[in-house]
C-alpha cells in the first residue's frame, strides 16, 4: 500500500518557476517518485533548459521557457502543452516575485508586479489549463493543483515586503475558492506555505552568517527547510496519499508560524 500511496507513476506534471529553488526541488521529487514527465517553465531560457537537463537524470524533464506573468506567455505555454499532451495530472503554481521597500516607499509598479506574478498569473494559468486537468481526472485518480503560498501570508510581519505578504494571503484564499469550484471535476487544489528555504529570494539572509544564525534561532526547529521538506509535502498532495485533501493551506515552516 505504501508505495502505491505515494507513487507519481504515469503522472504528467507542470511546474512554473521550475528552474531553481522550490520549483526544482519539487520537480526532482516528482521524478524520483515515478512521474511520467515533468515540464518546467521559467523566464530565463538558458537557465530553464539547463535545469531540465540536470533534472533529467531523475526522469523525463522538459523545458518550456516563457513568462507566465503575461497573457501571451500563458497562451504560449498552454499551446505548447496541448501540442505535447492530451492531459496533465499536476499543476504547481510556483513562479513568484517579491519587492522589498519600507512603508511609505513602495512604488505602484512594484506592488503591481508582485500581485500580477503571484496572484493574477496563477489564476489565469489555472483557468487556461483546467480542461487538460479535468480530462483524465476521476474519483479514483484526481488531478491536483498545488499553489505555493507563504507563511508571510499567514502572520502579521511583512518584513518590508508588503505586496508579497498580501499576495500570498490572496493565493491562500484563491486556493480555497478554486478547491470548491473544481472539486466536482475531481481536481483537488491545495497550497503549501513555506517558511525559510534556500532560494534566490532568501540569499540576502543565507549569505550573511550573522543574520542567518539569528534567523535560524528564531525558528522553533532551529533550521531552514531542505529540498526533501518541500518535495515530500508536494508528493503527498499530488499522489493518492492526498486523495481526500483539498482547499487546505499547509505550512512547511519548522514551526515559525506558531510563534509569529
Amino acid at each position: 500500500m505504501f508505495e502505491q500511496l505515494f507513487s507519481m507513476q504515469g503522472k504528467v506534471c507542470v511546474i512554473t518557476g521550475g528552474s531553481r529553488g522550490l520549483g526544482s526541488y519539487m520537480a526532482q521529487g516528482f521524478l524520483e517518485a515515478g512521474a511520467k514527465r515533468v515540464y518546467i517553465t521559467a523566464r530565463k531560457v538558458e537557465a530553464c533548459i539547463e535545469a531540465a537537463q540536470a533534472l533529467s537524470q531523475y526522469g523525463e524533464c522538459v523545458a518550456l521557457p516563457g513568462d507566465v506573468a503575461t497573457a501571451e506567455g500563458i497562451s504560449a505555454l498552454v499551446q505548447a502543452l496541448n501540442e505535447r499532451e492530451s492531459h496533465i495530472d499536476v499543476l504547481v503554481n510556483n513562479a513568484g516575485a517579491g519587492w522589498g521597500a519600507p512603508f511609505g516607499q513602495v512604488p505602484e509598479k512594484g506592488w503591481d508586479k508582485v500581485m500580477d506574478v503571484n496572484v493574477k498569473s496563477p489564476f489565469f494559468l489555472t483557468q487556461a489549463l483546467a480542461p487538460m486537468l479535468k480530462k483524465n481526472a476521476s474519483p479514483e485518480q484526481n488531478a491536483c493543483i498545488i499553489n505555493i503560498g507563504s507563511i508571510a501570508g499567514m502572520v502579521g510581519s511583512a518584513l518590508d515586503n508588503f505586496s508579497y505578504a498580501t499576495s500570498k494571503a490572496a493565493i491562500h484564499q484563491l486556493t480555497r475558492v478554486l478547491a470548491t469550484e473544481l472539486a466536482g471535476d475531481h481536481v483537488r487544489v491545495n497550497a503549501i506555505a513555506p517558511g525559510r528555504f534556500y532560494s534566490k529570494m532568501t540569499e540576502f539572509l543565507s549569505a550573511d552568517q550573522e543574520a542567518f544564525e539569528q534567523d535560524r534561532q528564531g525558528i522553533p526547529m532551529h533550521r531552514w527547510g531542505e529540498p526533501k521538506d518541500i518535495a515530500g509535502v508536494a508528493i503527498m498532495l499530488a499522489s493518492q496519499a492526498g486523495g481526500f485533501i483539498t482547499g487546505q493551506i499547509i505550512a512547511v515552516d519548522g514551526g515559525t508560524s506558531l510563534i509569529h
